[in-house]
């Protein structure tokens, strides 16, 4: 596998990390996409993509071209969604995706966004088996509403508002304060990090982070799960940054040293926890346990702050509290 970036540090394995571990995940890794026990072929049809599936609502010579996809999503092409809203000077700012218009282009919101908005979109892609509230049952410290919506543009506040939805697409793009083009550029909220355009096999499309002190001694206490997806040399969120919609409720450590933060593809990357299999929920990326109840743990805060570095420990002048 091919060394993309890396980032300095030291490997830690501490009996605090060991035990917040998990030997097995109580129920089937995938959870709620095994779909009602139609399993795997749900989503990816084995032949002819969504008229394989049954599926097929319009004529679309590209379904399943891609991740041999079953599900029709000629309902969202071409559409443009604003996600992530900010006010400031009388408006809200927003990030505004136009989704591909064929499943056979070359941009990662292909495989990385349309797709998962086939199912999880209220608005433009209505009736895919979702039933629109959260599958998994939410521990009583995750607050009173037990029953999180999960259709995007269609989640009780208004038709066709993502607004309230993270940032994704080709505009929402991972920034270092050293570094312009990131989703804030205010000085002192990204990470002490460099992100420039690297050559990888030849290419000059793959962008590389390199770690101050800051990042590196975060990643080392928690680690760095998130896959970046790759826009020519940009890295930027899509719905697979944060979720591994193969892994509901568990997510491994390896350690490994390898290629993180981009294809959306890597689930457990480096990290200066113990390796071994951790909780998590809502099919999170790394360790994500709002039900963990340990005295000083902050799992569910550490996984925002990979991205968004101000808000840490670190990048304040805390490097002596609990980390995880």
């Amino acid at each position: 596998m091919k060394r993309y970036f890396i980032i300095p540090m030291l490997f830690l394995a501490t009996a605090a990390f060991a035990g917040a571990q998990i030997t097995a995940p109580a129920t089937d890794v995938l959870g709620a996409h095994l779909n009602y026990g139609r399993g795997c072929a749900a989503c990816h049809a084995p032949h002819s993509g969504a008229q394989g599936n049954g599926a097929l609502k319009t004529s679309d010579p590209s379904t399943g071209n891609s991740i041999l996809w079953g599900q029709d999503v000629a309902s969202l092409y071409g559409a443009t969604i604003k996600t992530g809203g900010v006010a400031r000077n009388g408006a809200i700012s927003s990030y505004s995706e136009t989704l591909p218009t064929s499943m056979s282009a070359v941009t990662p919101d292909v495989n990385d966004l349309i797709t998962c908005l086939s199912c999880h979109d209220g608005n433009l892609a209505k009736g895919a088996m979702m039933k629109g509230i959260i599958y998994e049952s939410l521990p009583a410290t995750y607050g009173t509403f037990n029953k999180p919506p999960t259709l995007l543009g269609n989640d009780g506040t208004g038709a066709g508002n993502y607004l309230n939805d993270h940032p994704v697409g080709l505009a929402a793009k991972f920034g270092c304060n050293s570094t312009t083009g990131g989703v804030y550029t205010e000085s002192g909220y990204n990470w002490d990090c460099v992100l420039t355009t690297g050559v990888v096999s030849g290419t000059t499309t793959t962008y590389l982070i390199q770690a101050g002190p800051n990042m590196s001694n975060f990643i080392q206490n928690y680690g760095f799960f998130v896959a970046l997806d790759n826009n020519a040399g940009t890295p930027v969120v899509n719905c697979t940054t944060c979720h591994n919609q193969h892994l509901m409720n568990v997510v491994s450590v390896a350690n490994d040293g390898g290629a993180i933060g981009q294809g959306g593809t890597v689930s457990h990357g480096v990290s200066g926890l113990a390796p071994g299999n951790y909780a998590t929920m809502f099919f999170i990326r790394g360790p994500y346990n709002p039900a963990s109840g340990t005295a000083g743990s902050n799992q569910t805060a550490q996984f925002c702050r990979q991205c968004h570095g101000g808000e840490s420990n670190e990048m304040n002048g805390g490097t002596a509290g609990t980390t995880f």
